[in-house]
């Protein structure tokens, strides 16, 4: 039985960033995209590739819209779904009120197992096929996320967090409890499926220095999962980093201490950092995942994009829900490029599409599994409808460039210019179902 799949419409994808690159991405107006088994077997012209197919083979028309690769969120939280759009003047202040209550109650596998449902949903609604996603401390919840995700088959990154001081009790583990538990946790879990674990430490001040070295030890341990946590975000929280870990150069250089920077290690936000910081993660192979919209949201500041082009960090979106306000990569878009120009920068559409799908599996040193369309890729792809509200109808029927229609899509699109999404080449979402 042939498992031969092909779908007409527009194709873009990128092999490149297009800062530094000429030509970076492909662009078929009239495409076809043909995968095989899950896996792309060739993108280009539908005039070149028809004749290539076999007779027999039903071709999925989506001529209108745009074929484009999954969206990749390298940074945000599934517990903190039913928190989402809460209210505090600030980071630390919205922890302590929202974010550690609500995520007590995923200790309970039922509870986590519903809320992960619904999270993955939302994210396929929005185009989002893979993502670095934060658990609980709990390993119940990290249970819960992986079944969602696995019973979707879909390329996803989890790991439980690690916090062994300075939260409530109810969330706190211990150095010896943490690490025990996560290699556990990647025993069961890291490379079965599509699964990938992510040592999760959720960030300096919650971790004492035995956790972090023993997190540093899992780590070299286990070089092919990930590590994920935040740094720089706020100035409030610099400042006690500072006054946790007085003999550090930096916020970043905490983690450098422990070699918690090294490819598949990803950092979210990275707003306070310096040149030699950025040096040093991209001498590292450590990626950012920037979030917009949470630092809009919390006030945390404005990422310099100027000075992670002059070290060429690897970067990468992130929609940081709950501190962000929406699952939604193009909204993610849309706050990116106000961030950007409100710094003196300016981000062509391309790019921001770029750092959605190529960039994001990069930086997770995913390149040639997911992010385009090379062949041998994995057929994580979605749908793009130009035409999905009166408003972008209206305003991309008057584009000219294929810039300017991504950049409309960009700042006017949301979940509802997601027509269908895909992964490894099977519908998971469809519009209105």
């Amino acid at each position: 039985m042939t498992t031969l799949k092909a779908f007409r419409a527009s194709i873009l994808h990128f092999t490149a960033d297009p800062a530094f690159h000429t030509g970076a991405h492909a662009w078929h107006e009239d495409g076809l995209l043909v995968i095989n088994d899950g896996h792309v077997l060739a993108a280009g012209d539908y005039a070149l590739l028809k004749d290539t197919l076999p007779p027999d083979t039903q071709v999925r028309d989506y001529r209108g819209k745009i074929i484009m690769p999954g969206f990749i969120d390298t940074h945000i939280h599934y517990p903190q779904t039913d928190m989402i759009a809460s209210p505090a003047p600030g980071l630390l202040p919205w922890l302590d009120t929202y974010t550690f209550p609500t995520e007590r109650q995923f200790n309970d596998q039922a509870h986590a197992g519903e809320v992960a449902d619904f999270f993955v949903r939302e994210l396929l609604r929005c185009g989002t096929t893979t993502a670095m996603v934060y658990c609980t401390v709990h390993p119940e919840s990290v249970d819960a996320f992986f079944d969602a995700a696995e019973a979707r088959n879909l390329r996803m990154a989890a790991g439980k967090v690690m916090m062994d001081r300075h939260c409530p009790g109810f969330l706190q583990d211990t150095a010896e409890t943490g690490a025990r538990e996560s290699e556990e946790l990647i025993h069961r879990w890291h490379n079965k499926g599509r699964n990938m674990y992510a040592l999760t430490p959720r960030f300096a001040p919650t971790s004492t220095e035995e956790q972090m070295y023993m997190c540093g030890e899992l780590a070299r341990a286990y070089p092919d999962t990930y590590v994920q946590t935040h740094v720089a975000e706020n100035t409030d929280e610099v400042a006690w980093v500072k006054s946790l870990f007085p003999e550090a150069r930096s916020y970043l250089d905490v983690y450098d201490k422990y070699g918690l920077l090294r490819p598949r290690s990803m950092y979210a936000h990275c707003i306070w950092l310096d040149n030699e910081d950025r040096a040093r993660m991209a001498a590292t192979g450590a990626a950012v995942s920037m979030c917009a919209t949470s630092n809009l949201f919390l006030g945390s500041g404005l990422f310099d994009f100027a000075a992670a082009d002059l070290h060429k960090v690897a970067l990468s979106l992130a929609t940081d829900v709950g501190g962000g306000t929406s699952f939604s990569m193009l909204q993610t878009m849309n706050e990116t490029y106000k961030v950007a120009r409100m710094g003196g920068t300016y981000l062509p559409a391309l790019r921001m599409f770029y750092m959605a799908t190529l960039g994001g599996a990069r930086s997770m040193q995913l390149d040639g599994k997911v992010g385009n369309f090379t062949a041998g890729a994995e057929a994580d792809f979605i749908v793009l409808d130009p035409k999905a509200t009166p408003l972008l109808e209206r305003r991309t029927t008057r584009c000219d460039s294929l810039d300017e229609l991504m950049f409309a899509l960009a700042l006017l699109g949301d979940d509802r210019a997601i027509a269908a999404t895909y992964a490894a080449g099977v519908q998971v979402h469809q519009r209105g179902e």
